[in-house]
C-alpha cells in the first residue's frame, strides 16, 4: 500500500465519521464539530490527490531538469483557501449556536419549545 492509497482511505473515513455525526447527533455544537470533521476529510483528500510519488517541493532552484517530478501545489492552495473559510464558518456557527441557546435554553435542534411559542404569541 503506497502512501497516497492511505492518505485516501484515511480521508474517505473520516469523511464518513464526520457525515456520521452530523446525521445523528442532536446537539448544534456537536454537529458543528462533524462539519469541522468532515471539512478535514475533504482537505485530506485534496491533498492526497495532488500528491505524487518521488515528487519534490515545487520550489525554483539550480538543479531543475526537464525529469524533475513536482507535487502540485494547486491542492495544496486550495485546502489552506478552505481552512480559512472553514474557520470563519465554524465561527460564524458558533455565534449563531450561541444565540440560539439564549432564546431557547437548549442546544438541542429537536426540542419541543410549544410552551415558549405560545407565550409569545399571546
Amino acid at each position: 500500500m503506497s502512501l497516497g492509497n492511505l492518505f485516501l482511505i484515511l480521508s474517505g473515513f473520516t469523511m464518513i465519521i464526520g457525515i456520521f455525526g452530523i446525521l445523528t447527533r442532536k446537539n448544534i455544537i456537536k454537529i458543528i464539530l462533524s462539519i469541522n470533521i468532515l471539512q478535514t476529510g475533504v482537505n485530506l483528500l485534496l491533498v492526497a490527490l495532488g500528491w505524487v510519488k518521488g515528487g519534490k517541493a515545487p520550489l525554483l532552484t539550480k538543479n531543475i531538469n526537464s525529469s524533475t517530478l513536482f507535487v502540485d501545489p494547486l491542492p495544496q492552495a486550495l485546502v489552506l483557501t478552505s481552512i480559512v473559510i472553514g474557520f470563519g464558518t465554524t465561527a460564524l456557527a458558533l455565534v449563531i449556536a450561541l444565540r440560539y441557546y439564549k432564546t431557547h435554553k437548549t442546544l438541542d435542534y429537536t426540542s419541543n419549545n410549544e410552551n415558549e411559542e405560545s407565550e409569545v404569541t399571546q
